[in-house]
């Protein structure tokens, strides 16, 4: 994997969710481009949606890549704060990554807590024939994280790890705090 993540947010110790600013956004996806980059600018950004596909944007346009596709997976079955999650992510639109043969691709999504939904959306992307597959997120909550591998064994490129919650700016939670 490439280079080790971020220190650990300063809320190891905060009962309540983390809410993220969008100044906070732009100095992850920094982190994470300059980690991307050390390791290769990939030719195609994928996008987990819904989250992912903010943090992808950015980090396309500060790599300068160009093919930026998205695909719908999801464990979380509602927008609430601590949601319950679905035993296997639910995959929506597959098609609309389009043909990767032989591409360097980098799947970006905005958080992973047990990690399942980035796996399985690599492994989907691996199956149309890439190159290279690479993963992303902005952090990672190790309150949900498995026993095993570390987080940074098991993605490439992480901004940040928490312990708790994280609200992104983007969300409807994040104007109700």
């Amino acid at each position: 994997m490439s280079a080790s993540p971020a220190p650990t947010a300063e809320d190891s110790h905060q009962a309540g969710p983390l809410y993220l600013a969008w100044d906070d956004i732009g100095l992850a996806t920094t982190t994470l481009a300059q980690q991307i980059t050390a390791a290769g600018v990939p030719q195609a950004v994928v996008g987990i949606v819904r989250g992912g596909l903010i943090p992808a944007v950015w980090i396309a346009h500060r790599l300068g890549v160009h093919d930026v596709r998205t695909i719908e997976v999801t464990r979380t079955t509602s927008d609430d704060i601590n949601a319950a999650k679905t035993p296997l992510p639910t995959v929506r639109n597959p098609a609309s990554l389009g043909d990767l043969s032989g591409l360097d691709v980098l799947l970006v999504d905005d958080i992973a807590g047990s990690g399942t939904t980035l796996a399985h959306t690599a492994q989907m992307v691996r199956e149309l024939g890439p190159a290279r597959v690479r993963t992303a997120v902005l952090a990672v909550n190790q309150a949900n994280w498995p026993a095993g591998p570390e987080p940074h064994r098991r993605i490439d490129h992480i901004a940040s790890l928490t312990t708790t919650w994280v609200v992104f700016p983007w969300e409807e939670q994040h104007d109700q705090r």
